[in-house]
Order: C-alpha cells, then sequence, then structure tokens
C-alpha cells in the first residue's frame, strides 16, 4: 500500500485517492459528478505535505455544549466544510471528516480519550478518512448505498470501514445514524442529545440564523441535490428525508460548515415548514407533504 505522504488529493473537493503524486490521473471523478464542479482553471491535485505548508487544522467548542468541538482546516482545504467532535459518555464519536489530520488534531482528540468511530455523511466528506481511521484505530461508518464513490481500499489487515445497510443506526449507545437520502442516496445525518447533526442533507441557509420577528415564509433549511449547482431535490426527495427525521425529537441542528448552528425549541416545526416552503415554490401546491404536521 502506498504511504498516505505519496498519495493524491483534489485540490478542489479535498478527497484522497489510492494514486501516487506522481501518477495523477485526467480528472477527480468526485468533482466531474454533476453535483460537484471542476473550477474553471481545470483539474489541479495536491498532497498532504503540500496542505500541510500552508493549512493547519484550528478547533472551537460549541457556545453552548462544551461536549461539542469543530474542527476545520484554515485557509480553507477543499470543499471547507468542518468535522465535530462529539464527547459522549460512551466514546467520542466524529462526524464527518476533513482531509487534514496534523499533530495538534491528533493530540487534541487523543486528549479527550480519542475515538469510538467516525461516521461520515456523504461521499463529498469522505476526504481522507482511512488516514483518521489507522491514526486512531476505529471504525468509519458509511452509507452502503454510496460505496461506489469510495476512492481508498479498506486495510487488508484490519479492516475498518463499516458500511451502514439500514435505515438507522446506533453507533454508541445514545448516537444514532439517520439514512435521509436526497442530496446521494445514502446522505445521512447523526442524533445525538436533542441535536441533529445534519451536514448537508439538510442545507442551513442565511436565513436560518436570525430568530427574532421572524416573517411568515421565511425558511430556514433548503433541500438540494447539488449545492454549489443549485439543482433542488424534488418533492419526493423531500418527503423521504421528513420521513427520516419525522420520528427524532431536536432543538439544536449543526450543519456542515462554521456559523451553521441554530438553536429553536421548535426547530423541528421549521424544518417541515422549509420543506412546505421549498415544495410550493416548486409549483407543488397540493402536494400530501402539506398536510404534514408536527
Amino acid at each position: 500500500m502506498v504511504q498516505a505522504e505519496d498519495l493524491i488529493i483534489c485540490a478542489t473537493c479535498g478527497t484522497q485517492f489510492d494514486l501516487k503524486i506522481t501518477e495523477p490521473p485526467k480528472s477527480c471523478r468526485i468533482c466531474d459528478d454533476p453535483r460537484q464542479f471542476v473550477p474553471p482553471e481545470g483539474q489541479s491535485w495536491t498532497s498532504i505535505p503540500k496542505i500541510r505548508e500552508t493549512a493547519k487544522n484550528s478547533f472551537v467548542q460549541d457556545k453552548v455544549d462544551k461536549r461539542v468541538t469543530f474542527i476545520f482546516s484554515e485557509p480553507k482545504t477543499g470543499i471547507g466544510q468542518r468535522a465535530i467532535l462529539l464527547e459522549t459518555p460512551h466514546g467520542n464519536v466524529l462526524w464527518d471528516c476533513i482531509t487534514l489530520l496534523d499533530d495538534p488534531t491528533i493530540d487534541l482528540i487523543i486528549s479527550k480519550g480519542g475515538l469510538k468511530a467516525i461516521v461520515i455523511s456523504h461521499p463529498h466528506f469522505y476526504s481522507a478518512h482511512r488516514d483518521w481511521a489507522k491514526t486512531f484505530q476505529c471504525p468509519v461508518y458509511v452509507a452502503s448505498d454510496d460505496a461506489e464513490w469510495l476512492n481508498v481500499a479498506d486495510d487488508p489487515d484490519a479492516p475498518f470501514r463499516k458500511m451502514i445497510e439500514t435505515p438507522t443506526e446506533t453507533i454508541v449507545p445514545g448516537v444514532t445514524a439517520i439514512k435521509a437520502g436526497g442530496h446521494f442516496p445514502g446522505s445521512m445525518m447523526l442524533h445525538w442529545d436533542k441535536k441533529l447533526l445534519i451536514a448537508d442533507t439538510l442545507m442551513t441557509v442565511p436565513s436560518a440564523l436570525y430568530h427574532v420577528d421572524r416573517l411568515p415564509g421565511t425558511t430556514s433549511y433548503a433541500f438540494m441535490w447539488s449545492i454549489p449547482n443549485m439543482i433542488p431535490l424534488p418533492p419526493q426527495d423531500i418527503q423521504k428525508i421528513w420521513n427520516a427525521v419525522k420520528p427524532w425529537d431536536f432543538e439544536t441542528t449543526h450543519g456542515g460548515f462554521m456559523g451553521q448552528d441554530v438553536r429553536d425549541p421548535q426547530l423541528k416545526k421549521r424544518v417541515l415548514e422549509s420543506m412546505k416552503i421549498q415544495i410550493k415554490s416548486e409549483g407543488h401546491v397540493e402536494h400530501e407533504m402539506l398536510d404534514e404536521t408536527v
């Protein structure tokens, strides 16, 4: 197996491939997919040593719950998502993954007790998850529906990857992965202690963040097949997401990027309201979802 330091990484999406930096392919299959994009200047490649030359990871504790820590790279690496570290009574869980794993990040996570598991919401955030799994000696949970998008092999000597086949999966007691689909067939969310970690299965929009004197028709979330290319999901996929989230109680959502934290005791109603706004805006004024209630 080629050492991680020598593997190629797409500069646009931050995905690591089982290919040497000296032997780049023509293109990144993640970015060639219509959900993503290749920049106007064309495909470019990087590696972990190159990223370390200019970037480092930052750590921010959630302002309300100190058991939640956001980990992200500065300047932005790849798509720019954050990983979210949850310190639960049954072990630490990392939600989503970023490409750069540096020594301060390793030290921080070890100081908090290491990782019991990593759970990744969808293929755009697969990044360098094998490096993280090998470093912390923990499994990585991904949806079986999206297995075709994996770009690094499992370790034959120490398999770490676990496929989620069912609609929900208990990661550790109290922490549940919820498969909702939409953005990708296996797009997931994670539920813990009245928190819903949504990545971009539900895309937090700017109008979600102001909670005073909200006018009727103000949305909080968008439901997108492609976020950068602004292709919305059809009503049937939005309904699947609602069916997945409906059984769960939550008062906080944490989106895939910094600044996407929404808190409201009525947040579940706002998710449903946002779904109805989008469905009606798409011209489906008599869809059965419009009769749903919380």
